[in-house]
């Protein structure tokens, strides 16, 4: 029997590569969009024309919880897949009502219209390593204390703690991927990674002076998005709901990411890369680094992408797009 899943966020980073996933597996997929959101020339709208009567978008918001019933009626999904919501975390601090209204209640809303269906759906829910906030201890479990330290990871909280909530109360088959940083060749164009990667193609083609940065000594667990987007799959498909941490296991700062996206590139980040205050976050986290054995035990789940291989291929698919537009 064909399975049907719902993504929310859809057109995003992780949202694109479980679409993948999925239709390989052989799902229907359905995806939530913002009714003001533009996709075209979107690889999810791609993969829409390329799978016709697989693929079906459909606009609704967080923040209108009518919106999202109609699109559960309109789905029926057997898995939802919960990725939407503001994620950026400079972005909380300047619009922290929004992002409490879409992250953290949103989740509630969604939730909620799960809890009244009468068919059984298995949730999952995009936590991630900033509830840690500051850590007490090193590297992060499942245990580790929570201590959030900007508006996104206070609003993550609470999301993750509803799924807790609804898990007991109601029996919902709801689990949290606590993930650390991931990235791919399809970061958004505003997070750091993605802004080296972009710099040190656009300097070695001459078409750049370099880049400005806030704190480049922050280190950071950085994993390979496809890899993570596996470990969503693999908690919903297990037999028992939990939470989980999805990470590599090793630190390292973005003076490191800087270093090696430029020396792939033949160049020395030093005369490219400098610090700018307006970058720099009111709150910041020292450093974050996941410790994955459970998912490892539980789930079977392993990374398969170096840190120098992640930025090799963020980099080399800059150096793809520059080409491709000259």
């Amino acid at each position: 029997m064909t399975k049907t899943a719902l993504i929310t966020g859809i057109t995003g980073q992780d949202g694109g590569y479980l679409a993948e996933l999925l239709l390989e597996k052989g799902y229907l997929v359905h995806g939530m969009i913002r009714p003001t959101a533009d996709i075209s020339g979107n690889r999810v709208d791609a993969l829409s024309r390329a799978n016709p009567g697989r693929v079906h978008l459909h606009y609704a918001d967080l923040t209108d919880t009518s919106s999202l019933a109609a699109l559960m009626d309109k789905s029926e999904p057997d898995e939802v897949y919960h990725l939407a919501g503001q994620s950026h975390v400079q972005v909380s601090f300047d619009l922290p009502e929004y992002t409490g209204e879409s992250t953290a209640l949103g989740t509630m809303r969604l939730l909620e219209v799960i809890r009244q269906r009468h068919k059984p759906v298995r949730f999952y829910q995009a936590a991630t390593s900033e509830i840690f906030g500051e850590p007490q201890e090193a590297p992060q479990t499942e245990h580790t204390p929570f201590r959030p330290v900007n508006p996104y990871a206070a609003a993550k909280l609470y999301a993750f703690s509803l799924v807790g909530v609804y898990r007991r109360a109601y029996g919902l088959h709801a689990s949290n991927g606590i993930l650390f940083n991931h990235e791919s060749p399809f970061r958004g164009a505003t997070y750091v990674t993605r802004k080296i990667a972009r710099a040190a193609a656009e300097v070695a083609a001459g078409l750049s002076d370099g880049v400005a940065l806030g704190n480049l000594e922050a280190r950071r667990d950085w994993g390979y998005a496809v890899d993570y987007v596996r470990a969503m799959y693999l908690m919903v498909q297990a037999e028992t709901p939990d939470d989980y941490v999805i990470a590599t296991g090793e630190s390292h700062s973005v003076r490191e990411f800087c270093e090696h996206a430029f020396a792939h590139v033949g160049l020395d980040y030093t005369g490219y890369v400098h610090q700018d205050p307006a970058f720099m976050r009111p709150v910041d986290i020292t450093e974050t680094r996941g410790d994955a054995t459970k998912a490892r035990t539980l789930l079977g789940w392993e990374p398969t992408v170096t840190f120098e291989e992640l930025v090799h291929m963020m980099v080399d698919a800059e150096v793809e797009r520059i080409d491709h537009h000259a």
